[in-house]
């Protein structure tokens, strides 16, 4: 039978970590769960181990420090592909992510590569953001498609599913970025390496606890980093 990972990157998340564990595997018996989490210091390290210890499916990883997103999903993606996955989740631990959507992006992985959840393809699908932020990443995404020529409405999004051959053809040691550009250049990479992708609607939620990741660092990181890569697409400089 296939096997799927969702991967959840962590940092002080203990007040939704058990929570969206719960709820994400009931959708689907291929689903198994990997936690990858920054040494946070709220204790969520030990609830992952507690859940793990509890349920076979759920695995975690530690981390010694906070290095962003990137490095965290880059982390989980090999041992995704050591472990021989068929498909690899991105999903936030923060249930702005709907786990109802996984039974949908199991259905077009089977005749994609890389399936996209996207807040933008069909309208605007945000609830509780403010307007500012909202501003800010729907015209990031039109920034990103004019610059970098990557036909996504929804270039930044971070709720998507890798089949594992895509992995394995990107040299996940060359990629650099963390936030908002991770996204890109993930996606970015499997375009130019002929991959199939896919965006399909969803409605993406404001974190019901914690707080949010976002930074200025994360904002400027994106605006350079497109023209970077649009450079290395010029060039061919992908591999």
């Amino acid at each position: 039978m296939q096997r799927a990972l969702v991967i959840f990157p962590t940092y002080n998340e203990r007040d939704n970590i058990e929570k969206i564990v719960h709820a994400v595997l009931p959708m689907d018996p291929r689903i198994h769960v990997l936690i990858v989490d920054d040494n946070s210091p709220d204790g969520t390290g030990e609830i992952a181990d507690r859940l793990a210890a509890e349920e076979p499916k759920v695995k975690v990883l530690h981390r010694e420090r906070k290095e962003g997103l990137g490095r965290a999903y880059i982390a989980g993606f090999k041992w995704a592909i050591e472990q021989k996955f068929d498909f690899i989740f991105e999903m936030d631990a923060d249930f702005s992510h709907g786990p109802e959507y996984l039974k949908d992006f199991l259905k077009e992985i089977q005749s994609h590569d890389l399936v996209i959840g996207s807040r933008y393809i069909s309208g605007v699908n945000v609830i509780n953001w403010p307007m500012s932020r909202l501003l800010l990443s729907y015209f990031a995404n039109k920034y990103t498609r004019i610059v970098t020529g990557l036909r996504l409405f929804d270039a930044t999004g971070g709720f998507k599913c890798f089949r594992r051959e895509v992995l394995e053809a990107i040299n996940l040691d060359d990629v650099h970025s963390t936030g908002y550009s991770f996204q890109i250049e993930m996606s970015m990479r499997a375009w130019k390496k002929g991959f199939r992708l896919k965006e399909i609607p969803i409605i993406f939620y404001e974190r019901r606890a914690g707080t949010s990741k976002m930074s200025k660092r994360i904002v400027r990181e994106a605006i350079w980093m497109v023209w970077l890569l649009r450079v290395k697409s010029i060039f061919g400089k992908f591999n």
